[in-house]
C-alpha cells in the first residue's frame, strides 16, 4: 500500500473513515436542504439566519462540555449516541416538511439540537483518531479525511441541489437520516478499550481540561490569533466578498462561484500532497501557509477581477490545508490522549465564538467605510497575526515526536 494510504493499514481507522465519509458527504447535502426548506417556508433571509445563528450558538454553549464527556466515556460510544440523537432530530424535520407541519420556530428549535449534538461529536472525533492509527500515520490520516471533506464540500452543494429541485428537502433529510444509521453501524466495528473511570468530578476535569490547554503556549497564542483571523474571514469572504460580487461586473455572482470553487480546489489538491509529503515543522509551516489568505481579501479590495482573484483563493485554499493538517497532528501528538477531547474543545470554542461578531462587523462596516479600503486593511491585519504567531518560539521550532514521520 502506498504511503500516502498508510493510514489504512490501521482496521479501526479503516472503519472510522468509513463512517466518518458517509456522513460528511450526506452532511454536505443536508445544509443546503435546510436553507431551501426554510426558505420555502419563510421566504425572508431573516428566518434562515436565525436557524442558522441557533445552530452556532448551542454549539459554542455545549462545547466544552463535550469535550469533558468525550474523554470520559468512550468517544465512539458518545458519537453513536449523538448520531442517534441526530436521526430523531432530522427524522422529525423531515415529517414536518412532509406534512407541512414545518415552521420557523420548530426548525430552529430541532437545529439547536443538532447543534448540541455536534459539540459532543466533534472533540469525541478528534480525540478518536490518535486512538485509531499510529504516530507515523497520524499526518496521512488527517490529510485523508481533509480530502473527503474538501470533495464534498465541491460535489455536495451539487448533488443536494439536484435533489432538492427534483425530490423536495424533506428527502434529502430522509437521505441524511439512513447515513447516520450506517455510520452507526459502521463505529460498532471499531473496537477500543474503554477509558480509566474518573474520580474526579465533571467541573475538575472542565478545569484540568482549561489548564492543559493555557499551558501551552503555541496552543493558546494561535488559538488566540485565530479569535481574530477568522473573524475576518468569514466576515470578509462571507460578507464583502458576495457584496462586491453582486455590486462589481470585474468579479460578478458567477465568477464568485468559480472563486470559491478555485479555494476548494486547492483545498482538495493540498489534501493529496499532505499524504505524501511530511511537515517536520507543523506549526510554522501551517502558519506562514494560512498567511497566504491575505492575498484574495487584497485582490479583491484592489482589483476584484473573477480569474485573479480565483488564482489567489486556489493558493490560499492549499495555505488553509496546509495549516489544518499540521495542527490536528501536532494537537493529537502533544496533548495526552485522555485529555485531547477537552483540550480540542477549548480550542473549537476559541474558534467558532468571534465568527458571529465577524459577521456582524464587517455587515456594519461595508455601509460606513470603503470596502476597497476595509478588504486591503483586513488583509494587512490577517497575516501580521498570522506570521507574528511564528515569533512565538514554540510554534517556531514545533516538530513532531520523534519517529512519528512516516518514510
Amino acid at each position: 500500500m502506498t504511503r500516502g494510504l498508510a493510514a489504512m493499514r490501521d482496521t479501526g481507522f479503516r472503519w472510522f473513515f468509513l463512517s466518518r465519509a458517509i456522513t460528511m458527504i450526506a452532511g454536505s447535502m443536508s445544509s443546503i436542504a435546510l436553507a431551501f426548506a426554510v426558505l420555502g417556508i419563510d421566504n425572508a433571509p431573516e428566518s434562515l439566519a436565525i436557524v442558522l445563528t441557533v445552530f452556532t450558538l448551542s454549539n459554542v454553549v455545549f462545547l466544552i462540555f463535550g469535550g469533558v464527556v468525550a474523554d470520559r466515556l468512550p468517544r465512539a460510544l458518545v458519537i453513536q449516541t449523538c448520531y442517534v440523537i441526530d436521526i430523531l432530530s432530522i427524522g422529525t424535520t423531515a415529517a414536518l416538511l412532509f406534512t407541512g407541519s414545518a415552521t420557523i420556530p420548530l426548525l430552529a428549535a430541532l437545529s439547536a439540537v443538532n447543534g448540541a449534538a455536534s459539540a459532543f461529536v466533534m472533540p469525541a472525533m478528534q480525540g478518536i483518531i490518535p486512538q485509531l492509527t499510529t504516530p507515523a500515520h497520524l499526518q496521512q490520516a488527517n490529510a485523508m479525511l481533509s480530502f473527503v471533506r474538501s470533495a464534498t464540500t465541491i460535489g455536495g452543494p451539487i448533488i443536494a441541489g439536484a435533489l432538492v429541485a427534483t425530490a423536495g428537502p424533506a428527502w434529502v433529510m430522509v437521505i441524511q437520516a439512513a447515513a447516520w444509521i450506517v455510520a452507526i453501524v459502521l463505529l460498532a466495528m471499531v473496537r477500543l478499550p474503554a477509558p480509566d473511570p474518573s474520580e474526579s468530578s465533571f467541573f475538575r476535569d472542565l478545569r484540568t481540561g482549561w489548564h492543559e490547554f493555557w499551558s501551552r503556549t503555541w496552543m493558546w497564542s494561535i488559538c488566540l490569533a485565530f479569535m481574530v483571523m477568522n473573524a475576518i474571514h468569514i466576515g470578509a469572504w462571507g460578507v464583502a466578498g458576495p457584496y462586491i460580487a453582486k455590486n462589481d461586473p470585474r468579479l460578478g455572482i458567477t465568477g464568485w462561484g468559480w472563486v470559491l470553487s478555485a479555494e476548494g480546489a486547492g483545498i482538495l489538491l493540498m489534501t493529496l500532497l499532505m499524504m505524501w509529503l511530511p511537515l517536520r515543522r507543523p506549526l510554522r509551516w501551517g502558519m506562514l501557509a494560512v498567511s497566504l489568505l491575505a492575498v484574495p481579501l487584497a485582490v479583491m479590495g484592489l482589483y476584484p477581477q473573477a480569474l485573479v482573484v480565483a488564482v489567489a483563493a486556489f493558493a490560499a485554499g492549499a495555505g488553509v490545508e496546509v495549516f489544518n493538517t499540521g495542527w490536528n497532528v501536532t494537537e493529537m501528538e502533544q496533548i495526552p490522549g485522555d485529555k485531547l477531547s477537552r483540550v480540542a474543545s477549548y480550542d473549537m470554542l476559541a474558534s467558532f465564538v468571534a465568527m458571529p461578531l465577524g459577521t456582524l462587523a464587517f455587515g456594519w462596516l461595508i455601509g460606513h467605510v470603503d470596502v476597497s479600503s476595509l478588504l486591503v486593511g483586513s488583509a494587512v491585519v490577517y497575516a501580521v497575526i498570522a506570521l507574528g504567531t511564528m515569533l512565538v518560539p514554540s510554534v517556531w521550532r514545533m516538530g513532531r515526536i520523534e519517529g512519528a514521520v512516516a518514510r
